[in-house]
């Protein structure tokens, strides 16, 4: 006699935690599910086959996860999510990510930080606005040997919220919109460190945008200097193409130490072309920087992405570029087992 198991679904936190679980033993550092396990539950608690998944701001198509490599952290296991799950109202969103965000930073960072966050996030913790949001939060993390190395938080913003940014960055924002009229403000996003907390605004390029053409805007805030340097990253890495169409740009913005930092994000999926030797022509790139090539090609390895065959695993190119500092990238991916491309085309068959 035949006995046909049908396969028990599990909740799709089961598979977001065995990525970072697996993933930080590859990398060496602490598992992200010690500190976040009950915010991954609540933020996956659907069916892993569950194609409302899809439906999201932060990786739409894919599960809402998305880790990341940056050359300026090699040796961090960095992700967002958005919180709650599908079909969760923006404000709960809103509320559960600052939840989680004050919840991590007492502990680690302490509580002058956690004032910090307070006094900033004021605006956007607020009851205002409410009924124009589409997705209110996400929530971000990084993490190291030592455990818990960041948190950031990323706000849905309307234009007329500037003014409640931190004041140095509300007055860049104006002169920057001034500047280039056709851009957008769209998030902010608050980041919280051991020793660093700082406030980032990020904008919606209107329209195709030429990465020369950024030049004008980076000569006002004094990093014209560093166009060569954005110029030589983008090319390389998208096979000489400088032209991204609309909706494939964002500009963030924040201030350092050192002057102001911007960084051009490139929705690498609205290219018609990404080039097949994408992550070839990045290795390239880091070529002279052997120490932070060999911590991406373990990072591509520990999130299963060395495989550049395939196309749909990047989502986003970020460069970022500041007075003191030459081009440095951020690569941020949709591990291939979150992806729900045959699951919808599946679904869309039996209908």
């Amino acid at each position: 006699m035949q006995h046909h198991h049908k396969r028990t679904t599990r909740p799709m936190s089961d598979y977001v935690k065995h990525s970072l679980n697996s993933a930080s033993r590859v990398l060496g550092i602490k598992s992200p599910t010690d500190y976040m396990d009950d915010f991954i539950n609540r933020s996956f608690s659907l069916p892993e086959n569950d194609i409302a998944y899809a439906n999201n701001e932060l990786a739409p198509g894919a599960v809402p996860y998305e880790p990341s490599f940056s050359e300026t952290e090699p040796n961090k296991l960095r992700f967002t999510i958005q919180p709650l799950g599908p079909g969760a109202p923006p404000i709960a969103r809103r509320d559960d990510a600052t939840r989680e965000m004050r919840r991590m930073i007492l502990p680690t960072f302490g509580r002058d930080t956690l004032h910090w966050f307070d006094a900033l996030s004021e605006e956007w913790r607020g009851f205002n606005g409410l009924g124009w949001m589409s997705y209110g939060a996400w929530f971000g993390s990084a993490f190291d040997e030592d455990g818990l190395y960041a948190t950031k938080i990323y706000y849905e913003l309307l234009p007329s919220q500037i003014d409640a940014l931190s004041p140095q960055l509300a007055q860049t924002s104006k002169l920057v919109m001034a500047e280039m009229p056709t851009l957008y403000p769209i998030f902010t996003s608050i980041g919280c460190k051991r020793d660093l907390a700082s406030q980032r605004l990020t904008f919606m390029h209107r329209g195709p945008l030429n990465v020369s053409n950024l030049g004008p805007l980076m000569n006002r805030l004094g990093i014209g200097h560093r166009l060569p340097s954005l110029m030589r990253v983008v090319g390389l890495a998208l096979g000489g193409r400088f032209e991204l169409p609309q909706g494939g740009a964002l500009i963030g913005l924040r201030h350092t130490p050192e002057g102001v930092e911007l960084k051009l994000e490139i929705l690498l999926a609205s290219l018609p072309d990404l080039p097949g030797r994408f992550i070839e022509l990045l290795r390239l790139g880091l070529a002279e920087r052997p120490r932070q090539l060999s911590a991406m090609d373990r990072w591509l390895a520990a999130f299963g992405v060395d495989n550049a065959s395939e196309q749909g695993h990047f989502s986003v190119l970020s460069v970022r570029v500041s007075p003191k500092r030459e081009a440095s990238i951020s690569l941020y991916v949709r591990p291939i087992e979150f992806e729900l491309k045959d699951t919808i085309e599946e679904a869309r068959a039996l209908a």
